[in-house]
Formats: structure tokens, sequence, C-alpha cells
């Protein structure tokens, strides 16, 4: 259970315990006055400060500053019912988690306060260490696999504006690693101790994506029976990673064009803005630019959104990189299984560099999965273990008609044994799994056939 200190000078010393959706269950000490604060501080063990103004003879931000002068660095939650939104930035500023100028029920207050208790804690997780023993960011090559001319424009970009407060539109096909790349501008920005929370707006329907986004109030509409807090003000101090941007619907467009440019939300049902700071990423795999043409996107969200434009290139545009991320691939995978180590057949890598891939990393990394698992305890993988069209892997025998010994000389028992493999493979799955089949289609005994899977370690 954590504890949260609320100190009101109304307060008579009492406790109350309240009880969050989410199971987080709060106890909330009171105190009357900021020396009573202060005492327990230093006897409980307090996850959060809820101060409600006014304090006597004490402005918010004097009461800022006398309780950073006691060393407390906890989240401090300011409460001011009647107060003046403009007053919420200076304050944010000035080290409050928050400032709320409208009177709000103890529960959404409390909600507040968990949001707030769990950011702490996310940004006491241990950091990344640099060699002199300082916490720094973690580097964008860390996370983004490829070391092609176009991956590193695109780390390049990262660094540049992961420490910049700049709203980002991250743009290319699907399956490229847009989220991934989302994900390296979290953890290289000053944010990387805080919350990135990622949404799909193409995941929900609309009627649900505002009160995701923007939270709800209780009694707001049929169905609300509780306050929930948005997932813009759970990335409160982080970054919002908002994909599939294009699929927001016109009117939440322009909501959200008024928190881009207040920095604050407002939750359905409730008259109040509240001050936010987030970092906003978006993300799309369609042309944003023929979607304002056709009026199925705002243009002034567009440029908004479009302060620093990232794309994330293509398979086919860096194709030397697909050794590298192979073999991300399966070592990700060895990782989460220790007794899964495969490696890839020279030919299989051969093919992967000679095909498109119009799923892109995504479908590379789906196709080494599934042949991994398929192929037993098998531990390489060869060409027949892919899910690829036909015609790229029937491209494999085209090139036999021009084969020749080399001047340094060839493995004739290596290529010959790939040769036979391959074929089998192919025979097998072009008669559906059946061994009488392939072997007819071979010309040969079905006994020779299960003879040769098993010389040859073909996954039958």
């Amino acid at each position: 259970m954590n504890i949260v200190l609320w100190i009101d000078e109304s307060a008579t010393g009492s406790q109350h315990v309240y009880v969050n959706e989410g199971a987080d269950r709060l106890q909330v000490l009171f105190a009357a006055s900021l020396p009573a604060a202060f005492d327990l501080l230093k006897t409980q063990r307090i996850g959060a400060i809820l101060v409600q103004l006014p304090i006597a003879d004490c402005t918010a931000a004097e009461v800022l500053g006398r309780i950073h002068d006691e060393g407390c660095r906890i989240p401090i939650v300011l409460y001011e019912p009647g107060g003046v939104v403009s007053k919420g930035p200076e304050l944010m500023q000035g080290g409050a988690f928050q400032y709320v100028s409208h009177p709000v029920k103890p529960e959404e207050l409390c909600e507040l306060l968990a949001v707030a208790i769990r950011h702490h804690a996310a940004s006491r997780e241990p950091q990344r260490e640099t060699k002199a023993g300082a916490s720094a960011a973690a580097p964008p090559h860390n996370f983004l696999v490829g070391s092609s001319a176009a991956m590193r424009e695109v780390v390049e970009i990262i660094e540049l504006v992961a420490s910049r407060r700049s709203t980002v539109l991250i743009t290319g096909e699907t399956g490229t690693g847009k989220e991934v790349a989302a994900r390296a501008l979290h953890l290289a920005s000053g944010r990387a101790a805080s919350r990135m929370v990622a949404v799909n707006c193409a995941a929900l329907p609309d009627h649900l994506l505002e009160a995701e986004l923007f939270g709800h109030t209780k009694g707001a509409f049929t169905g609300a029976v509780n306050t929930r807090v948005g997932l813009f003000e759970q990335a409160h101090r982080g970054t919002i990673f908002l994909d599939e941007i294009g699929e927001l619907p016109l009117a939440l467009q322009a909501k959200l064009l008024r928190v881009l440019q207040e920095r604050e939300v407002q939750r359905i049902g409730s008259s109040e803005p509240l001050p936010i700071d987030v970092r906003v990423i978006a993300a799309s795999n369609t042309n944003l630019l023929e979607a304002v043409a056709n009026r199925r996107f705002r243009e002034d969200l567009y440029y908004r959104l479009n302060v620093v434009a990232l794309r994330m290139p293509p398979l086919r545009e860096r194709a030397s990189d697909i050794p590298e991320l192979a073999e991300h691939f399966l070592n990700k995978i060895a990782e989460n299984e220790p007794a899964w180590r495969k490696r890839l057949a020279p030919q299989a890598l051969e093919l992967f560099v000679k095909y498109s891939w119009p799923g892109n990393v995504r479908q590379l990394e789906h196709a080494i999965e599934s042949a991994g698992a398929l192929s037993g305890t098998r531990a390489v993988l060869y060409p027949g273990d892919f899910d690829l069209p036909a015609e790229v892997q029937s491209s494999e025998f085209g090139s036999l008609s021009t084969l020749d010994v080399p001047e340094g000389g060839i493995n004739f028992e290596e290529l010959m044994t790939g040769i036979e493999r391959r074929l089998l493979e192919r025979a097998l799955a072009k008669s559906g799994g059946n061994k009488a089949r392939a072997a007819s289609m071979l010309h040969m005994k079905r006994t020779t056939l299960l003879s040769k899977f098993k010389s040859l370690e073909v996954c039958a």
C-alpha cells in the first residue's frame, strides 16, 4: 500500500483509505500544517504529497520551495479549487507534478496521485550507466539494428532531436519499425525515466478513443461509472506515441490540435483544462498530405505534427542490413527460449537478401520465428524452411545453368548436399507433406526418401 500525505489546514489528523480503479490502494495521512507534514515525512514512508491550497502566509511556489528544502523528492500535486489554470506551467516548471485548479472528488485526486507514484517509481529504475558511472539516456543504435546509410540517417536525426520537445512525425510502410524508432527517441531523451504511452488510433472505435486519450469524469456518459485518467495524463512528464494517426476522426483531430497548441487536456464531462507536459510522437503508414488534399486530415494538424519528419526506410532499401537483422532476431528468440539456438544456412541468407520483403522488418522477424518453430531440433535453417513466394524459391535454381567452378575451387560435397536438400524440401512442400507423393515426384522409393530426410536433416 502506498501512503499519501495530504496537507490541508482544515484537516483534523484522521486517516482515510481510498481504493482506486486498477487496485492502487492508497492510505491517506492528513497534516494540518507544513511543520506537521514535515514531521510525518521523517517518520513515514510517503509516496506522494497533495497540498490543498491556499496555505497561510505562503504562495504555491513558496510551499513547493519549503517542501524541496526538506530534501523531499517525491511527487507533489497542488490542488487549488477555484485557482487559475495559467499558474500551472510555472508551478510544474518549479517542481510540481501537477496543478489542479478546479474542484474534483477525492477519488479523482487519488487516481492522479496513483499516476504520480507510478511515474516516480519508473524514474527510480536503474538507468544505463556511462563509463564514468553517471546515468545517461540510451543511444538510438541500441534499439535500431542496421548500419546502412538509410539507418545511419535515422539514428542521426534521433540523436539531433532527442533532447528537444519538438513533435515528431514518423512515416514509413507497415512493418518498418516506426514504434521501435519512437521508443528509441523516447529512451534517448531526458524523459526516459518516465513512461512512453503507445496508442493505436486505428484499433479503438471512435466513441472509445476520445475517452481513452483524454479521460472522463464519473457519469460523463452511459457506462462512465468511475473517473478515468486519459492516456495523455498518464504520459505526463513522458512521451505519448500516436500510431496510425491518419485514422483519427476529424472531430478528435480538432481536440488533438488544441492539446498540441495549449499543452492542456480536458476530460469528457469536465469544463476545466488540466496542464500537461508531454512529448508527442505520431506515426502513419499512409500519405497524410494526400489525406489533407482529400479533406480526411486537417492541414493545420499535419503541420503541427510534422515539426520534425522522420522516414523509416523499407527493408528493400536497406538490404545490406538483412544479415544483421536476421542475427538479431535469432538471438532475440534464443534469449527468450534458452534451449532454442538456430543459425541460417548461407543459401537461406542469400535468398533473404534477394527477396523484396513487402512486409518489411516485421515480415522478416515472423518468417524467422516461424521457421525456427517448425524446424524441430535441427540447428540450421535452410531456404525450404521459410514460407516465401514460389517464384523467389525457384529463382534459386535458375542460377544452376550458369554454375561454374571458381578459380579458388568449390566445396563440392557442401554444394551438392545443399541442392539435394533443397529438392527434397520443395518436393515435400509441393506434395502437401505426403511423403509417398514426394518420392514419386523425385522418382525414388519412399524408403530412400525417408533415409535422405534423416541424413540431410530435413524436417519431414
